[in-house]
């Protein structure tokens, strides 16, 4: 083989390298994604935090506890849930953003708390002290541990629910599912099953309002 040709078979087994690594890549992430034919807006294991009966609207909101927006949003949805208490289901899910660096950590630390009965305290407190926490560079794991002890939980409960990949696993499928949905930023909020483009803040309780009227 001459000399000149031997960089160009070598760049082409490269670029066959890659391609072949992004076909793989591309079909375990597919087979890892929920079908959607079988994806849920509320599953069997969704927090839910109002539960209004069976005739009730409900609400399923995605969020990234990290989420500037989704913390802008957490005082309106707290004002909705009192003021249609009784009237509808509201239940949230995971959605972790990539770009938000403690987000998933903030999720697992919801799930670990979860798993003692004391989701929506570990809820309320960290869209409570976004501000502190918030778009940092570095892991606050031990925040949101501190936030636990503060809440009162068993310790070695919530260490080995952290520690235990089932956990971040929980909080993985519903970002999946998520994405199977549709679900692509946060908040994302789906009423009666349909989503809900928000473009102004009373869009959601313009949508529970619409979908009362026709219960």
């Amino acid at each position: 083989m001459k000399t000149a040709a031997k960089p160009l078979v070598a760049a082409a087994a490269v670029l066959v390298a890659l391609a072949l690594a992004a076909l793989i890549y591309f079909l375990v992430e597919r087979a890892q994604r929920p079908d959607p034919a079988s994806a849920s807006i509320l599953r069997s294991d969704t927090h839910v935090l109002d539960d209004g009966g069976a005739d009730a609207v409900t609400v399923v909101e995605f969020l990234d506890f990290e989420c500037e927006a989704c913390g802008a949003y957490y005082p309106v949805v707290e004002e909705l849930r009192d003021k249609y208490a009784g009237q509808i289901t509201y239940a949230v899910r995971y959605f972790p953003l990539p770009g938000h660096f403690n987000s998933t950590n903030a999720a697992v630390a919801a799930e670990a708390a979860a798993q003692q009965g004391r989701f929506e305290d570990m809820y309320h407190r960290l869209f409570e002290t976004q501000s502190e926490w918030g778009e940092g560079q570095e892991s606050r794991a031990e925040l949101f541990r501190d936030y636990a002890k503060q809440l009162g939980l068993d310790m070695a409960a919530y260490d080995a629910a952290v520690a235990d990949p089932a956990t971040e696993q929980r909080v993985r499928v519903d970002f999946d599912e998520g994405r199977t949905l549709g679900v692509s930023s946060t908040p994302t909020f789906f009423v009666d099953g349909e989503p809900l483009p928000i473009e102004r803040w009373g869009d959601l309780e313009s949508a529970i309002q619409d979908a009362l009227s026709k219960n």
